[in-house]
């Protein structure tokens, strides 16, 4: 798995996207909710760069993939906790929260492996209490 820069644009919108793909399905809902919300403005991507993001996830996922159905089959908890570690910024994790939030409810459903990464980001960002008060 590539890895990004401390707090960069792209180790944000990695995450985003890895809570698109889990369910192994990325409605048009989803991403027309990521892109209402201008994710790339918002991020501090260039324009195009979150879809180059989520290919570049894809990729790397296809890379590991040993039959599996889902891309994100083998993303353990130590993975997924790196790619966490890579946004440190309040502010940014707030902002990734945001999105990934807008992406898993665009479809009127959240599926386990989506509630699994925000979970996930919630736990390791210390994140729990802000969550249940909202």
């Amino acid at each position: 798995m590539r890895s990004y820069p401390c707090n960069s644009p792209q180790a944000a919108a990695r995450i985003v996207a890895l809570l698109l793909i889990a369910d192994g399905h990325v409605s048009r809902s989803e991403m027309d909710a990521l892109y209402g919300s201008d994710i790339e403005r918002e991020l501090g991507l260039p324009p195009g760069e979150f879809g180059q993001v989520l290919h570049t996830l894809c990729e790397d996922l296809l890379m590991g993939m040993r039959d599996r159905r889902l891309l994100t089959g083998h993303i353990d908890d130590a993975t997924l906790a790196a790619l966490l570690d890579e946004v440190t910024d309040a502010v940014l994790r707030q902002k990734v929260l945001y999105f990934a939030d807008a992406a898993a409810t665009a479809d009127q459903h959240v599926a386990s492996a989506e509630a699994w990464v925000m979970e996930a980001a919630l736990k390791r960002w210390h994140m729990e209490e802000a969550a249940a008060q909202a």
